[in-house]
Parts: structure tokens; C-alpha cells; sequence
């Protein structure tokens, strides 16, 4: 591509790259320059203008950005996921459900090391969206770019970028009380609109007394596909109150504690193939937490590891919850 000053007399067919105010007209930048164009700019007494002029090599930036767009999600239907009309070199791909989104991080830094003016910027993997929202923009960043560009970076992609839809259709939460603490609404309301906000319903709530027993006989009746425990202590150990009644009603306990703050106290379990979460405290805000990339991941049918939650810490430093019972940093009062 050719970009700079151009004379009138060999524009035509350019692409302006600046806007010109010319009386009640504006030239927007971007235009493929016509006769009418030029012939009115030059009876406003300009002799050149700034221009990008395409070679024969390389492609208009829409023509680009909507090849880039079609390897990366081949299928948008299968992929839960619409892709925007390519407008000055944009493409947009927006979330068409619910879900978590999947892609491969190598390949995509490959494509954008290919040629700067190729680029692509996306939501991090495994990030919980909802309907509309954007998952990826496709940008190319001049007004054209060489063919040989555009097919070498399309050819690093290994994997099309997915929204992956919640396979779980209801949950059930238990929640533990103690005679001196008896727990208020608040945390039922927060995490059924995470629940709703993922497209599952939350089919039945159990109040237990914060016993071992208590809470594995409510293990053993509750009907969700997924079960959420919310103690009125929090988890300390693997062996703790919660844990242990997983185990007495028959479970494994795969992880306790995740190095996410807030949500470091999280329990990973399960009774045959149903899974169980034992939420930290931190759940009971609607803030973001290390429960939620969990929870998103398994409503979405993504297992979840200990290794996997051991890989949440990079990045896994979260806002600090203003009502946290004990804050990462000390006030100077406390001090």
C-alpha cells in the first residue's frame, strides 16, 4: 500500500485517510475517492489530498477483516456467537448465549505477530459472558493490508473462537447456620442471580444446623444437577465441617483452597457425576470472586482440575470486597 500526498489528477480511485470539510459537504475519511469527489475539491482550491492507494497485492481492509473473520469462527451458529458487517476494517464477534469463552492463546499471538497493521484483541479464556456481549474484535489497523499477510495469519489459527453454553439446567444450595448466626437472605439472592445470570434455576434451598450430618443428609435429598454449599463458618481445612459431610454423603473432595483472592477458601468436590462447590464467604457479594471462574466453567460442561485451579493465580489478584471481614491491607486505625 502506497499512503501519502497524491495529487488530484491521480487520486481517483484512492482512499482518503484525513476528513475534509468542503462548504455543506464532508468527505469522511475512509471514502474511495470518485471524479465527483476530486472535482469538488479542487473548486475549493485543493490541489492534493492524503491517500492511501491499494496495490494490486493488497486487500481493502473490510475485504480483509471479513476473511480473517470467517477462519476464525467458521461456523457462528456453532460457535453461539454473531459476527458484525466488517466497517472500517472492524470486525466484531458478540456472544449469541450465555457461557464461557474458549480459544487458544498461542495461535492468536501468533496471528497478531504476523503484521501489525493485522490484529486481533479478545475477552481472556474462560471469561463467563452473557448474550451481546463482545468476545472478540478483528481490526485492521490500515486501509488495506497485503494479501500474503492476511492468509499467513489466518493459517496460525488452530482453533476457532467458541462461546461455550451451560450443559446444567438447575442447582441446589445448601446453606449451613449456626444458633448465634443465623443466615439472612442476602447470600441466597447474590448467588441465584449468578445461577439465573448462567441460565440455570435454582430449584431448592436447604437450611441446615452447621453439622457434618446435617449437611450430608442434605446432600444426599437435594435435586440440582449442581450443588452449591454456603457454610455459616468458613472452610478452614480440607477436613473441615463442609468437606467431611461431602465425604460422608459419599463423595471426593478433589481441592480445597484456590490461590484466587478474593476466594481463596473454595472447595472443589463430587458425589458420583454431580458436582458440589463449596463457596467461600466472599460469594455472598456479587463482586467477582475465584468461585465464579469455577462455577462458570463446570455449568459450561469445562472440567475443572486441581491443576486447573493451581493455573487461576496469575491474574487471580481480584478487587478487594469493601465489607470483607478481613481486608488485605490494614487501615491506619488498625495498625
Amino acid at each position: 500500500m502506497k499512503f501519502g500526498r497524491v495529487p488530484l489528477a491521480e487520486a481517483e480511485g484512492a482512499i482518503l485517510a484525513h476528513s475534509l470539510a468542503l462548504g455543506n459537504r464532508r468527505l469522511r475519511k475512509g471514502i474511495v475517492l470518485t471524479t465527483q469527489d476530486l472535482n469538488q475539491i479542487e473548486a475549493h482550491g485543493i490541489i492534493d489530498v492524503v491517500a492511501a492507494r491499494l496495490e494490486t497485492s493488497d486487500l481493502h481492509e473490510d475485504t480483509a477483516a471479513r476473511r480473517l473473520a470467517a477462519v476464525l469462527v467458521p461456523t457462528p451458529t456453532a460457535a453461539h456467537m454473531s459476527i458484525t458487517p466488517a466497517f472500517n476494517g472492524r470486525v466484531n464477534f458478540l456472544a449469541a448465549s450465555a457461557g464461557v469463552v474458549t480459544l487458544d492463546e498461542e495461535s492468536l499471538s501468533r496471528f497478531n505477530s504476523v503484521d501489525p497493521m493485522v490484529s486481533i484483541a479478545t475477552l481472556p479464556p474462560f471469561q463467563q459472558v452473557s448474550p451481546g456481549d463482545m468476545v472478540a474484535t478483528i481490526k485492521i489497523i490500515s486501509y488495506g493490508v497485503s494479501a500474503e499477510s492476511v492468509a499467513t495469519a489466518a493459517s496460525f489459527v488452530d482453533e476457532p473462537i467458541r462461546v461455550i453454553p451451560p450443559v446444567l439446567s438447575s442447582a441446589s444450595l445448601i446453606i449451613s447456620e449456626i444458633d448465634q448466626k443465623l443466615a439472612t437472605g442476602k447470600g441466597e439472592r447474590v448467588i441465584a442471580k449468578r445461577l439465573n445470570q448462567l441460565g440455570l434455576d435454582l430449584v431448592d434451598v436447604t437450611r441446615t444446623q452447621h453439622s457434618e450430618a446435617e449437611i450430608a443428609a442434605a446432600l444426599k435429598s437435594v435435586q440440582g444437577d449442581l450443588v452449591l454449599i454456603l457454610t455459616a463458618s468458613a472452610t478452614s481445612d480440607s477436613h473441615d465441617v463442609a468437606p467431611s459431610a461431602v465425604r460422608a454423603a459419599g463423595g471426593n473432595v478433589e481441592r480445597f483452597g484456590m490461590p484466587v483472592d478474593p476466594g481463596n477458601l473454595l472447595f472443589l468436590a463430587s458425589i458420583g457425576k454431580r458436582f458440589v462447590i463449596g463457596l467461600p464467604g466472599c460469594a455472598r457479594s456479587p463482586a467477582l470472586n475465584g468461585a465464579d471462574w469455577v462455577l462458570s466453567r463446570i455449568v459450561c460442561g469445562i472440567d475443572v482440575t486441581s491443576d486447573d485451579i493451581a493455573k487461576m493465580g496469575v491474574g487471580g489478584l481480584l478487587k478487594e470486597i469493601p465489607t470483607r471481614p478481613q481486608p488485605r491491607r490494614q487501615t491506619r486505625a488498625q495498625l
